[in-house]
């Protein structure tokens, strides 16, 4: 389910959030499904209780997962819902030196978008199908 790379420099608790993410946009985490308990986690992964509860605050946060008192901890039912302006604006922000990176290293913006392209592709999943449902339309 997830994997830690301890020779990282992205903190542990970062790993579980990106790799959370990733399950739910590939489709193979689904809305509703129940996840490990913190300490189920932190023991299938090698981690501090701890680490793991600060990453499931953080999704809990960003509404990607839920946490029913008594029950567990779920993937959210809106957690590919939320459209937030401020997150977009975030992401373009990170996006733009990586692109001005990019020039300067002398790679065209066809091949920014063919790398676009093969990413899509790598993570595929539910997202893939939904955007690709959403072109058809258009």
């Amino acid at each position: 389910m997830i994997q830690i790379d301890p020779r990282s420099s992205t903190p542990i608790y970062e790993q579980i959030i990106q790799q959370m993410k990733e399950l739910c946009f590939k489709g193979l985490l689904k809305s509703g499904d129940k996840l490990p308990s913190v300490r189920e986690l932190s023991t299938m992964i090698i981690a501090n209780p701890n680490t793991v509860s600060k990453a499931y605050k953080e999704l809990e946060r960003q509404g990607i997962i839920e946490t029913l008192r008594g029950r567990g901890t779920f993937v959210s039912e809106n957690a590919r819902e939320t459209l937030d302006e401020g997150k977009m604006e975030m992401i373009k922000e990170q996006l733009k030196p990586l692109i001005i990176d990019a020039f300067y290293a002398g790679i065209d913006f066809n091949h920014i978008h063919d790398w676009i392209d093969e990413i899509k592709k790598e993570v595929g999943g539910e997202a893939h199908a939904r955007n690709k449902k959403s072109d058809e339309k258009s």
